[in-house]
C-alpha cells in the first residue's frame, strides 16, 4: 500500500477517514486490508474526536497513530514472550515427567 503512481497490478482505492476521502494505489489483493486498515483509523480517530481532548484533525491523526503503533509494539512483545514462556513449559514438563519416571521405576 502506498501513494505511488499505479502500476498494471495496482488499483487506486478510494477510502472515507473522518469524512475526508483519500486515494490510495495499493496492490489488488490487499485491498481489503487497506479497506479494513481506513476503517479502524477512522474509528480510533472518531472516538478520540467525540473525547474533547484533542482538537484539529492533524493532531487527532497523530494521537490515533501513537496509539495504534503502542498496541503493535505490545502485540510484538507479546509474540516475542509466547516462544520463550513455551519453551520454560515443555521443560518444566520434560522435568516432571523424568521426575515421575523415577518414581515409576523406584530410582530418586
Amino acid at each position: 500500500m502506498g501513494d505511488s503512481a499505479p502500476t498494471s497490478d495496482t488499483e487506486t482505492v478510494t477510502v472515507s477517514i473522518l469524512d475526508k476521502e483519500y486515494r490510495v494505489a495499493c496492490a489488488e489483493d490487499e485491498r481489503a486490508e487497506l479497506q479494513a486498515s481506513a476503517r479502524l483509523l477512522h474509528e480510533r480517530m472518531s472516538r478520540i474526536r467525540s473525547s474533547g481532548s484533542v482538537i484539529g484533525l492533524e493532531r487527532i491523526a497523530v494521537m490515533a497513530a501513537l496509539n495504534i503503533a503502542h498496541e503493535l509494539i505490545e502485540a510484538k512483545a507479546e509474540l516475542t514472550r509466547v516462544p520463550l514462556e513455551q519453551e520454560m513449559l515443555d521443560r518444566l514438563q520434560d522435568k516432571v515427567e523424568d521426575a515421575l519416571g523415577k518414581i515409576d521405576t523406584g530410582d530418586t
